[in-house]
């Protein structure tokens, strides 16, 4: 099963009463077949305009990030869950992308740095960049002068 990231945006609410629609969220993931992995609040925030939802005007919302997994099949009737919520104000659910592997490269920071693939990297760009800015430096002798050198180069 995939992982999602759904950001809830809650009315503002007493503390028995949030719990219980926390409870109430996470219970419709468990019904269509998902488990939880991280439940994050963020507090209470001024919302950034004013929101509608049921006839009521708020200002300030409850914000959560809730981490699961859950079958893809089964994300659009949650979709329809979380709309008819009346203490949800806003609702987004993403599907969260795999971490890219990391390689341990210990073994290579531990060498002394003339060792380094990446330090000879950059050395040897450096010199390019180098003999680069000298040839562009370098005037073009033109032969219409009648002298066979360049008598003002150094």
């Amino acid at each position: 099963m995939p992982t999602y990231e759904l950001v809830l945006i809650m009315r503002q609410m007493a503390r028995p009463d949030l719990v219980s629609a926390l409870k109430r969220t996470s219970k419709q993931i468990f019904d269509h077949g998902g488990f939880l992995r991280k439940l994050e609040n963020f507090g209470t925030k001024q919302l950034p305009f004013k929101m509608s939802k049921n006839e009521q005007t708020h200002r300030v919302g409850i914000h959560y990030l809730m981490e699961f997994d859950v079958p893809p099949t089964q994300i659009d009737s949650l979709h329809e869950e979380f709309k008819r919520d009346v203490d949800i104000i806003r609702k987004h659910i993403v599907r969260k992308a795999e971490p890219e592997p990391v390689e341990c490269t210990l073994h290579e920071e531990l060498l002394p740095a003339a060792y380094r693939k990446d330090v000879a990297e950059m050395i040897h760009k450096a010199k390019n960049s180098k003999k680069q800015r000298q040839e562009e430096k370098r005037t073009v002798w033109k032969s219409n002068t009648g002298m066979d050198y360049y008598p003002f180069l150094r």
